[in-house]
Parts: structure tokens; C-alpha cells; sequence
């Protein structure tokens, strides 16, 4: 099968995930992600193929913040992606999803993005392929890629540009993204 479009999503690059400084630092195995995500971004633009930030960014009295330490606050430092990865505005080519749950599909216009690209693109959702990278595998990561392969969309999670603040997860994940939800992990 040959994909006609190919998609980069990239899940919560945001200070607070990936500075030692953040609320919810993963570590520094995380920031050994940056330098091939930043690859991917750059091949990407020089293919004029879309990239899509999508973000945690959440109201100061979130729900989650009763399961994790308040993190990626609206309008916050801890919310801005990481300055290694900022995107250039005016592109064209790049969009920033808003998210206040771990699905980067939840209550966002995500779908909407994609639907767009297709019509732009003049093909249809099966002849998508996403790549995806980013944080955290086991969480935000794992449930945009469920709600890509429950819309019959190709996802492809980079095992070198994901990462996660439990390591142990993280492996199973990958194996049950793969195995369960039919994604390719390269």
C-alpha cells in the first residue's frame, strides 16, 4: 500500500515535560528524544509535508491535576514547546492542537486538521500515514494512537522519538501499540 500523505504529529515537547525545571520533568532520557524529532520536523518541511504540535494546555483547576502535580498551565511557561523545537509561524505547514486530556483527539479540532489536509491533499483518510512522536509513550502518546487506528489511519510511532518517565510502560506500550492497535513501531 502507498501513502499519498504523510503527516508528522508531535505530542507534548513542552517545557514542562522536557526541562529539569518542568512540573513533570521525564528525565533525561526524554531529552535524548529532541535531536531526532527535530530531524523528523526538518524533513518534514523540506517535503512541504504537514506537522502537527499537539499540546497539553490545561485550565488552572484541570480534573487531572487530581491524578498528576498541576503541569502545562494555559498561557504558562510550562505550557510553550520547548525552545529547540518552536515551530517558524507562517509556514503553512504547521499546526498547534490544544489538548486538556490525554487523547490529542478529545474536544480539539484534530480530526478537522485531518479532514482538511485530505481535501487539500485530494485523498481520502486511508491514504494518510502518521508519523508520531513525542511524550509520554504510555500516556498521551498511546491514546492519540488509539484514536488513529479507530479511524482507520496509519500510525507510525518512532520507538527514537518517543519517551517516557516510566520505562517499564513505556516498552509495554510500544509492544501493545503495535500488537494490539496495529501501528507500525520502527
Amino acid at each position: 500500500m502507498t501513502f499519498l500523505t504523510k503527516v508528522l504529529f508531535v505530542i507534548d515537547m513542552l517545557n514542562d515535560f522536557m526541562d529539569p525545571q518542568g512540573a513533570l520533568y521525564c528525565g533525561d532520557e526524554a531529552r535524548k528524544i529532541v535531536p531526532f524529532i527535530k530531524q523528523k520536523i526538518e524533513e518534514y518541511m523540506q517535503n512541504s509535508d504537514p506537522v502537527i504540535f499537539i499540546c497539553d494546555s490545561h485550565d488552572e483547576d484541570d480534573k487531572e491535576f487530581s491524578k498528576f502535580p498541576p503541569h502545562a498551565v494555559k498561557g504558562s511557561w510550562g505550557a510553550e514547546i520547548i525552545p529547540e523545537l518552536k515551530p517558524q509561524e507562517g509556514t503553512g505547514l504547521v499546526n498547534i492542537v490544544k489538548k486538556q486530556r490525554y487523547s490529542g483527539f478529545h474536544n480539539t479540532n484534530l480530526d478537522e486538521i485531518l479532514k482538511y489536509i485530505c481535501r487539500e491533499r485530494g485523498c481520502s483518510r486511508e491514504d494518510l500515514e502518521v508519523e508520531v512522536v513525542g511524550n509520554c509513550t504510555n500516556i498521551c502518546v498511546l491514546y492519540t494512537v488509539e484514536e488513529l487506528c479507530n479511524r482507520d489511519i496509519q500510525a507510525v510511532v518512532w520507538r527514537d522519538g518517543v519517551a517516557s518517565f516510566d520505562q517499564t510502560a513505556h516498552e509495554f506500550v510500544l509492544g501493545q501499540m503495535e500488537k494490539v492497535l496495529g501501528a507500525k513501531v520502527l
